[in-house]
């Protein structure tokens, strides 16, 4: 339970500091947010929902898993201002709960970010293919070389520059934008409101027995209804994940405890409007009963006669899933950088490179790791892990905002969450919510990634952290309670190396 001292979070350490560069600006982040959290998703959730789960009501399930993310957005920013770090919610978990806890959010942190580079890289390999196809061109090129080049490439522009890793992502950003603007202005000139009148579309009965916690608890509940509204919000969740990286970005960002905040939000309100637009067209084109499972924006362009929009659509996500990627990579470096500064993992991973500037190690593994994944593990059948990993950092994050106002009240914010503790409240039954409905293989593969990583920081981490050596000698700053927080509003209390 010891904690990180307030002030040697946000970069008064001694000994393992290594700062970062500044480079981005407030538009620089609402790129990064919509970068990670607008990929091939937006041309095919809303139609895979609508079509097993929603029906026409899955608007309103945009609608809700954008409301619930807002929420915890919301409690990202407050933390985000107040505790401008590399590491984001690990780095709030080790100020505001303690050295165990921020392991155990950190950890859960790679899973998220290091899986769904490789899910992914899979996704875009799959999409490219049927690009290269569509063109006449490309057709014996396998799907895991495809995945392991666009892995390694990414990678590389990673390591080797955060400055031109920007560069190509805002390319790339506004690239994909203009796709999803053609599909929508396009999409609307066909829409059909007779596709919309049964919203709330009849409630089909259950044919097999429940695999999600929710479904244990309950019973079967069917799909369609309004619990298929809310039931479709968990998977939608997925669409959003992201935005949180946006914070990994706070040591790297002028005037960060008032910019960070904003980027998360703005990025998040725009995504939610594009996604639900999205979904509007996609359900007002065809009847739910009649999308496609696979590929169902495609299809329903191919059924009102505009062909040449399946094209845009491959490229969209195509353009989509390469800056999901590259942001992802980044931010799982930022994160391990963090952990390595701190010692919980090894140092050599929180170093930078003295002729780039830039954590070039750690990002070298992670794409290494990323690209093992893709090739040798059944990454898409474990989508939802992403999920789980990243509401569990949701849940953390919603209570550190209260338990923070409290422990520490006169701590500089350059934001404040309205409302507190009410919306980090609407923020954790919220995020509840999403957790129990998720499948019950999800939360045993879960359980048993944190008990590994618990095994790993016992091993490694509680060892070579900040305070191990103090806690050899007795020092009352290494322990927790106020010698850890370094006493009220964080003043103080740093550890001697």
């Amino acid at each position: 339970m010891r904690r990180l001292p307030l002030a040697d979070a946000i970069g008064l350490r001694t000994g393992a500091r290594h700062s970062l560069h500044r480079l981005y600006r407030p538009a620089d982040l609402v790129v990064l947010g919509l970068g990670v959290m607008i990929g091939a998703g937006i041309f095919s959730m809303a139609g895979r929902q609508a079509a097993t789960t929603a029906g026409p009501g899955v608007i309103l399930s945009f609608m809700i898993g954008g409301i619930a993310c807002m929420l915890a957005a919301l409690c990202y920013a407050e933390l985000a201002s107040a505790i401008p770090a590399s590491g984001a919610a690990y780095a709030y978990a080790y100020v505001i709960f303690g050295e165990v806890w921020a392991w155990a959010v950190g950890w859960a942190l790679i899973l998220e970010t290091q899986l769904a580079a490789a899910v992914v890289a899979r996704v875009w390999a799959i999409y490219a293919t049927q690009t290269l196809t569509d063109l006449g061109i490309g057709q014996a090129i396998p799907q895991g070389v495809l995945a392991a080049f666009v892995l390694a490439a990414l990678t590389t522009t990673v390591a080797l520059s955060t400055r031109i890793g920007l560069r190509a992502l805002w390319v790339i950003v506004v690239a994909k934008l203009l796709a999803i603007g053609a599909v929508i202005v396009v999409g609307a000139t066909h829409v059909d409101t007779a596709n919309l009148g049964d919203f709330i579309a009849p409630v089909q009965p259950s044919t097999g027995s429940p695999d999600t916690v929710l479904g244990l608890l309950l019973g079967p509940t069917g799909s369609f209804g309004w619990f298929g509204v809310f039931a479709a919000a968990p998977a939608i969740v997925f669409a959003y994940v992201g935005f949180d990286l946006v914070a990994t970005a706070s040591e790297e960002t002028v005037e960060a405890p008032r910019a960070v905040p904003l980027g998360m939000i703005r990025s998040l309100a725009i995504a939610t409007v594009l996604y639900i637009a999205t979904a509007l067209v996609m359900v007002g084109m065809v009847p739910y009963t009649r999308i496609a499972r696979e590929a169902p924006l495609a299809a329903a362009f191919k059924t009102v006669g505009e062909d040449v929009m399946v094209h845009v659509i491959n490229i969209g996500a195509v353009l989509g899933l390469t800056t999901v990627i590259l942001v992802l990579i980044a931010g799982q470096t930022r994160i391990m950088f963090a952990m390595a500064r701190d010692g919980l993992l090894p140092r050599r991973l929180g170093t930078l490179s003295r002729r780039f500037h830039t954590p070039s190690t750690v990002t070298l593994v992670i794409g290494v790791v990323a690209i093992l994944l893709a090739q040798l593990a059944p990454v898409l059948m474990l989508e939802q892990l992403v999920v789980l990993g990243t509401l569990f950092a949701f849940l953390m994050v919603s209570v550190g905002v209260v338990v923070l106002r409290r422990t520490m009240p006169t701590a500089s914010r350059g934001f404040a969450v309205p409302l507190s503790p009410l919306v980090p409240a609407l923020s954790v039954l919220a995020t509840l919510w999403l957790m129990i409905n998720l499948r019950v293989q999800t939360w045993a593969g879960f359980a048993v990634w944190m008990v590994a990583g618990l095994l790993v920081y016992l091993a490694y981490g509680r060892r070579r952290s900040p305070f191990a050596a103090e806690l050899t000698r007795g020092a009352p700053g290494g322990r927790g309670g106020r010698g850890g927080l370094g006493g009220r509003g964080g003043r103080g209390g740093r550890h001697r190396r």
